[in-house]
């Protein structure tokens, strides 16, 4: 590597930094909002937030890093054209072809990476994640509090009068449980006089005792007194095993969720290829004569992309993905011929 090509380095990357840095920060804010809305039905430690956070990783760089290549190559060319120092560096011989092959080889690596994060690690780690989330689900316990109104068990609401611990156990007393209908028939009514509430592999039981259970209808009204009486809940999750990347991504031909998913993650991955000679386009100009249009030509090329991205994803994700690309890259190179090859 030759001095221009490590000073071009050097200003392209304090840039993709700064703006790598501010992408990342914003989707972890993100991101993390998501993992609240788990914590609504989980009770998770900060290290298990941590964990899950971790999980994310592979999702967060996959979105930050093109966009930020992008952006960073085509305002750090802005910059050194603003400078005339790209001038200089064609006079002296550093022509654009070189420029664009020297950036094509590492936008070229830099998607290798991202496809390797892509279509490896973001299986793998979403499936973790689903998996530690169904997990905590399976430990989890119902935390039924004494007074207080409008808490559920199941299709039961659920009021108890006071509650003790019993043996590393929390029993509840005077417990009232009432199942509502819609039509305000076949209504029932549990009391008892002591409850203990399992998690039994997952499934959450109440055991009532001592109580009486009552069934409404609309002429009349069945009564039983009895011991004991215990309520189950639906099975709490379905831990799965963690699937091979191969096992992840076989059904993308017959699962619309999965060639979805495929197309999306791989056409971001291919993105900095894709478009860096858009990039170059807009950076390198004559800045005497051509001051504004690279902030909208960045945003168009962005919002271009990654609406036909979603367009295909839905519609035709295996085949748009050559699609997308190949008219990106063709394009690009169209448009960085007619603009800087044909002028410097």
């Amino acid at each position: 590597m030759d001095k221009v090509q490590r000073y071009l380095l050097s200003n392209f990357f304090t840039l993709f930094g700064s703006l790598f840095l501010t992408l990342f920060f914003i989707l972890s804010i993100v991101f993390f909002i998501q993992i609240a809305s788990v914590t609504s039905v989980i009770e998770i430690t900060f290290l298990e937030l941590g964990k899950l956070y971790v999980y994310m990783l592979p999702q967060i760089f996959l979105f930050t890093i093109p966009i930020s290549f992008f952006i960073a190559l085509g305002l750090t060319l802005f910059k050194l054209s603003k400078e005339n120092e790209i001038i200089v560096l064609f006079t002296l011989g550093f022509s654009p072809k070189r420029v664009a092959i020297f950036f094509g080889l590492i936008s070229l690596f830099l998607s290798i990476l991202l496809l390797v994060t892509a279509l490896i690690f973001i299986p793998l780690s979403r499936q973790l994640n689903e998996n530690f989330v169904d997990y905590k689900r399976s430990q989890a316990v119902v935390n039924i509090k004494a007074t207080e109104f409008g808490q559920r068990f199941a299709d039961w609401f659920v009021f108890i009068e006071g509650e003790s611990q019993k043996d590393d156990q929390k029993e509840y007393n005077n417990v009232i449980m009432f199942s509502p209908t819609k039509d305000e028939s076949n209504e029932q009514l549990i009391l008892a006089n002591q409850a203990l509430l399992y998690n039994n592999d997952g499934q959450l039981q109440l055991s009532l005792h001592d109580g009486n259970a009552y069934e409404f209808f609309e002429d009349k009204l069945h009564e039983v007194s009895y011991k004991t009486m215990v309520i189950n809940t639906e099975q709490l999750a379905n831990i799965e095993k963690v699937e091979s990347v191969l096992d992840f991504w076989k059904p993308i031909f017959t699962n619309p969720k999965r060639a979805k998913n495929f197309s999306l993650y791989t056409l971001i991955a291919l993105f900095p290829l894709a478009t860096y000679l858009f990039s170059l386009s807009m950076g390198i100009v004559t800045y005497r004569y051509q001051r504004s249009g690279i902030y909208g030509g960045i945003f168009g090329v962005l919002f271009a992309y990654f609406a036909g991205i979603m367009l295909v994803s839905k519609s035709i994700p295996i085949i748009g993905i050559g699609i997308v690309f190949g008219l990106f890259f063709i394009v690009s190179i169209s448009v960085f011929y007619t603009k800087i090859i044909r002028r410097f």
